[in-house]
Order: C-alpha cells, then structure tokens, then sequence
C-alpha cells in the first residue's frame, strides 16, 4: 500500500488529467481507475444517476474483465446498497456487503464481494453520480483515510464531470445550429417545396437522433398527405393520407399544439397504422403562421437506450417546424399566385367568348330568323319550319352557353341577381328543385373577386349534384356572419363514404382552389345515403353599392 504522501501526490495529479479530459466516457473511466489504485480496491465502479434521480444512466467498471461483465448482464438498476447512495447521497463504508439488511445480492455470474466503500459525486449539493469500491486488498476494510481521498477524488471528479457535459452540450449545440443554418439556407434557396421538406425531415432526424420523422401538409380542413419521411419508414406509405379524427397526427393539427407522447401504447389516440410499426415514443410539432396549421411534423422513437424524447428535443423540433412553415407557406403563395393568374386569365378568356357569343353569333342568329320570316310567305311554313326551329335552338344554346361562361348579370348587377338566374336556369334544365336563400341586398356588391369566386363555386357545385348525387332537391345557402361570407350547398343525394372516395374524384378540387385562393376554408360533410354538404367559408374585405361599381366601372 502506498504511503500517505505517495496517494496525496496521486490524489493531485489525478485531479489535473481530470480536469484536462474532455471525452465524457473517458473521464469517468479515469475516475474509477484512479480511485481503484488510491484504495487498493481490487474492483471499483462509478454510476452516473439518470436525469430522473431514480435510477442510473452509466456504470463505469474496473477489475472486471469482458467476459464476466457479459455473464453478468444489464446494467444494475440502483436497488439495494446502490440505491442507498443514490437515496442518500452521503459516504458509507462496510466490513461486509452481505450482512447489511439492506442488500438485494449478487446477479448469477458476478464475483464475490465483501468490503465496501461508497462515495458520492456531489457538487453545489447536486450529485452526478457515486463511487463505488471493494475487496480491499489483503482482505481489509476500507479506513476512514481512504474515504477521505475518495471524497476529495469524488469531488474533483464532479467538477470534471459538469465541465465534461458542459463541453459536451456545446459541441451538440453547434450541430444542432449548423443543421438549423443548413434549413434556414434550404429554406431561402431551395425553390422545390418536395425537396425542401426532404432536407427538414433528414436533419430534424439528425438533430433529434428519431428512428423516423415525417412531414404531413394540409390537403383539406379534415385531411393531411404525408410529404416527407426520413429513416425506417415503410417505402409503400409516403403519399397516405390523414383524415378527420382518426389519429393523433390529425388532432395536433386540429389544435395547433404540440405533443409528447411516452408510451404509444397508452394512448387512446394512436391509430393503427402507426401501432403496426412498432413504434414505442413519439413527438408532434404543427406548422404554424399564425393562427393558420399548414402541417405537422411527427418524429417517433429516439435512438437511444431510452426512447423517449426530452424537453429539448421538443423545443429543437419546434424551431425547425416554425422555419420550415414560413417556407412552406412561401412556396404555396406562390403556387397560389400562380393558380389566381390562370383564373384570372381564364375569366378574361371567358367574359370575351361570351361577349362575341352573345353580340356577334347571338345577334347574327337573329338576323338569320328574322331573315327566315318574310320567306315562309314565299316557299312555305312547311318548308321554312325546321330550319327556323334549327336557328331558334342553336340560338338559345348560344346564349345557355354565353351565360354560363361569364354572365352580364354578373358583372353589371352583382352576386345575387347572377345566383337567382343560375338556380333558375338550373331548375329548369335538371329537374330537380334548386332553392336559394341568400342574406345579400341586391344593391350590395362584394369585391370582384369573390363574387366570382361565390358565382363559380356555386356553379361548381350544382353540376356536381347533377353529375353524382342523383338528388331530388338542392339548397344553395349565401350569408354574411361576421365578416365571412358563408356559402353551403346541401343535396339529399346519394352521398358517398370521403375515406373511399378522393374528393378530386368528385369535382371538388376547384372548389377548394377558389376558397383557398381567398384564404377561405371548406368543409365537406356526407354520409353514404344522407346526401352531401359542401360549406365554403371566404373573408370579406368590403361592400359597395351597385350605382357605384357602375360609375366605378365607367370611369375606368
């Protein structure tokens, strides 16, 4: 046994490798080697205690070799003399682990050890972790002298531990920086929306250290497409769909807050899919710009010994989620602009064929039927007859045909009066009975806009009843609430099951174009043999009387 003076030199150089050694593992394996050799412990460890002070995280070993630290098995869990220190957090010293009531004993396999010194690693009353030592050598107990040096060795040790982490958490700190710079970067270059969301679910998984994170958009009020996936995920699933209340993706999206979930197998609200996968922990992040959720990001399962994801995994995710909306919403207004200019073009291309169909081929129809007139005189009625019919018709499907690509009611005396020609023409070509309730003054007119947005949605939405319903009778509803124009066209058709039916099958993707274009919302409601319902929601900006829209309108 080294002399007094021999150990207190140890003791002190130790402390100064300590305190150089930057490598977490390393350290600690110094620390137990280094309290081994100052005791004359034939075996040494040190647990480092977990996060929740319940248990420990590490367990450092010396004098045991590889194949007795593999019969041995897991980890100890902090039970018996171990959880002692753990509890206690003061020095303990015994002549014999065995007799002490409040020992569990050894695992299969584990050496036989009898004396016992146990240290802890505190600092600012804060313990890390303890040492622990045994077998003394020549079969003595460990002396108080002994606990001394330890207790110094403990709390240099501690020292050297917080820095270890400090530097630790710095270093992870700039990864995680350099990866939120790298998305930043994506997020003010990368021009493809497919791509972008390929780089955030790549580096939000290395950032996180998850076995799977993915990337869901809005496609409707009740739905969301998977977009992006980084790491295990099935190659079959990316492009599914979620719907309306059918998992806890969809209801982070309906209240726009984040999630933790520790055991996916406690909560009511994971769906099945998810579970088939094995997943055990998971964490859900909306993307959000404003009030609005364009998203959500989820991550399952950290790849560490415990699964679960920390309060700073949480905030990491958060901050790549706030990024990545912004980009996402950037991405989508332009496409939004993009589709506006089309409308917009479109409407132009169709109010000037309406114009020539109605004041050129309208009016030379006519000229050709009054033309007809003084001929019956001359060959016949008999004989004029068809052709007169034949003019009449392909003059009234000209004009059927003018209407319907732009009507001049519409331009010239607002929304209202369009709509009541519209659920007229409508009645009278189906069949089936078409009502309207509308809440508008016929002085009043909205924004151009959304007058034809309101027209052509309504006008969307007749034809497909006609095309899909096979209804009996068809209510338009029209209402200002609150400074949001509501528009609900309700049938007593067929319906249709939503989750086997896409609803660009039916028609409706024009609809959600226009209302989304005005950063409206639409809602769609059906039940197989109940009907449908579809309820459009558009923001009103403001309402001028029809003298002035006229006037406006001249002067231009």
């Amino acid at each position: 046994m080294p002399s007094a003076e021999t150990r207190l030199r140890q003791l002190v150089e130790s402390g100064i490798a300590l305190t150089s050694e930057l490598s977490l593992d390393s350290l600690l394996q110094g620390i137990v080697e280094t309290a081994a050799r100052l005791t004359g412990a034939r075996y040494a460890a040190l647990g480092v205690i977990d996060q929740t002070r319940s248990g420990l995280e590490r367990f450092i070993t010396t004098g045991i070799d590889e194949r007795t630290r593999a019969e041995i098995g897991d980890l100890p869990r902090g039970r018996g003399i171990l959880g002692v220190l753990i509890r206690e957090a003061q020095p303990l010293r015994l002549h014999d682990l065995g007799e002490d009531t409040r020992s569990v004993g050894f695992p299969p396999g584990h050496p036989p050890m009898r004396t016992f010194l146990g240290v802890p690693l505190v600092l600012r009353g804060v313990a890390y972790g303890n040492l622990y030592l045994t077998e003394k050598e020549g079969g003595a107990d460990f002396t108080e002298e002994d606990e001394e040096l330890v207790t110094l060795l403990a709390s240099q040790a501690a020292v050297a531990i917080e820095n270890a982490r400090l530097y630790e958490s710095s270093t992870r700190w700039l990864r995680q920086l350099e990866s939120l710079n790298e998305i930043m970067n994506g997020v003010a270059t990368e021009l493809e929306l497919p791509r972008l969301l390929d780089l955030v679910a790549i580096r939000l998984r290395e950032l996180i250290a998850a076995r799977i994170v993915t990337v869901w958009l809005r496609e409707s009020e009740a739905a969301l497409r998977l977009e992006a996936a980084a790491g295990e995920w099935p190659p079959e699933l990316p492009g599914m769909r979620r719907e309306h209340g059918d998992s806890k993706l969809m209801r982070v999206f309906e209240r726009g807050h984040s999630v933790r979930v520790d055991s996916l197998l406690d909560d009511p609200e994971i769906d099945q899919e998810t579970a088939r996968l094995g997943l055990r922990t998971g964490l859900w992040v909306p993307l959000l710009v404003g009030r609005r959720t364009l998203g959500v990001i989820a991550a399952y399962d950290k790849l560490e010994a415990d699964a679960r994801f920390s309060d700073d995994d949480l905030r990491l995710a958060e901050a790549v989620a706030a990024r990545a909306a912004v980009a996402v919403q950037l991405r989508q207004r332009v496409s939004r602009e993009q589709v506006r200019s089309m409308l917009e073009e479109q409407e132009r291309e169709r109010r000037r064929i309406s114009r020539e169909l109605h004041d050129e081929t309208g009016q030379a129809l006519t000229s050709i039927l009054l033309a007809l007139k003084p001929l019956e005189a001359k060959v016949g009625t008999d004989e004029i007859k068809p052709l007169r019919d034949l003019v009449a018709e392909t003059l009234a499907g000209v004009r059927r045909l003018a209407l319907e690509l732009r009507p001049s009611v519409l331009d010239d005396f607002g929304l209202v009066p369009a709509l009541e020609r519209l659920t007229e023409g409508a009645a009278g070509t189906t069949g089936f009975d078409v009502e309207l309730h509308c809440d508008l003054a016929e002085a009043e007119r909205l924004d151009e806009e959304l007058e034809t947005a309101v027209y052509r949605i309504v006008q969307e939405g007749l034809t497909n009843v006609v095309k899909h319903a096979e209804a009996q009778r068809v209510l338009i509803t029209v209402a200002l609430v609150a400074g949001s124009l509501k528009v609900a066209i309700e049938d007593d058709g067929q319906g249709f099951s939503l989750a086997e039916v896409g609803d660009d099958r039916l028609g409706l993707r024009g609809i959600r174009e226009r209302a989304e274009l005005l950063d409206g919302s639409i809602h769609l409601d059906s039940i197989p043999g109940r009907g449908t319902t579809v309820a459009v929601e558009l923001p009103v900006r403001g309402i001028t009387a029809v003298g002035e829209r006229l006037e406006a309108s001249r002067s231009t």
